[in-house]
């Protein structure tokens, strides 16, 4: 089944391209199906690359998804055009009356400032909360997870001596849960943040599981027992080259980087990127579609 997007949005025409099955709203009203009703708050400067990388994640799945793109009203993008802006998102006051089958929180380049400092953290502390009654289950990724569970259970995090940068081994840790249902015992995943979430604060918090791990990236997957929590410190929606132009980016700003780990064949840039995390990607919000939202959620969302 297709993910359901406006026909006008960049991600349709670049999914399209790569055969990934889209279909746009008036096509979809001709269908006595019920779509799985999905919030993206996208707070990343790139918009429009990341709500492409997350729309193809939902878009590989047998179920039928209705995207809708929020962005924080309090803040002023600067990155992507006011028209998209307003052609394509909504604002939290357009949508806190109505209810979401799921949520999905995007990282943000802001780590290294205090939560309060975050010119829109009050506006996303607002959502946070909404989510605990207008939405079924929520995905937050990276800084968004970071975020989140510094407003929901006072975790803090902490800056890393080193960036933690490029594609990492994971252990599945609680293979029986949903979310990791058919993943390998050893999978890869993006990471690239300057922070890590306090350990010692997670495993002291009984409402978290932790589900995937790293020994050299460190936490991975967390989530609640009921999957309305759901956390990812990495960034498994990242496109082949997303790393790529990262590095490239502070290369030519002369900013201190070093080359991603274990992305380039050999570490060496010139020789290509390596890309080993897309299959565990899809399974992840494939498995999270169908067990925590899709199987859970009632028909009507107003008795959510």
């Amino acid at each position: 089944m297709p993910l359901i997007i406006p026909q006008t949005l960049p991600a349709y025409k670049a999914l399209e391209e790569e055969n990934v099955f889209v279909m746009h709203r008036a096509r979809a009203m001709t269908q006595d199906i019920r779509p799985l009703r999905i919030l993206l708050v996208n707070l990343m400067p790139t918009k429009i690359a990341t709500e492409t990388q997350i729309a193809r994640m939902l878009a590989n799945s047998p179920l039928q998804v209705e995207l809708t793109l929020l962005h924080m009203d309090s803040h002023e993008s600067t990155h992507v055009p006011g028209a998209h802006l307003e052609a394509f998102y909504k604002t939290f006051d357009e949508i806190k009356t109505e209810r979401f089958d799921g949520m999905i929180v995007t990282g943000a380049p802001v780590e290294m400032l205090a939560y309060e400092e975050v010119d829109y953290w009050p506006e996303l502390c607002a959502i946070f909360e909404y989510s605990k009654t207008h939405v079924y289950s929520t995905v937050h990724i990276c800084w968004g997870a970071q975020a989140a569970l510094y407003y929901h259970y006072g975790i803090h995090k902490r800056v890393l001596p080193q960036k933690v940068f490029g594609i990492f081994a994971h252990r599945v840790t609680r293979p029986k849960n949903p979310l990791v249902r058919g993943f390998d015992e050893v999978f890869y995943a993006p990471h690239s943040r300057h922070t890590e979430l306090c350990r010692e604060e997670v495993d002291a918090c009984p409402a978290l599981r932790v589900l995937a791990e790293s020994g050299r990236a460190g936490l991975h997957i967390l989530a609640t027992d009921s999957g309305r929590q759901i956390f990812v410190c990495g960034h498994m929606e990242y496109d082949r080259d997303t790393l790529r132009l990262e590095y490239e980016r502070d290369v030519k700003r002369g900013l201190p980087i070093a080359v991603p780990e274990n992305y380039f064949e050999d570490d060496d840039p010139a020789k290509g990127v390596v890309f080993r995390w897309r299959s565990h990607a899809n399974l992840f919000f494939s498995n999270w579609l169908n067990y925590y939202v899709y199987q859970e959620t009632p028909y009507d969302l107003e008795k959510l």
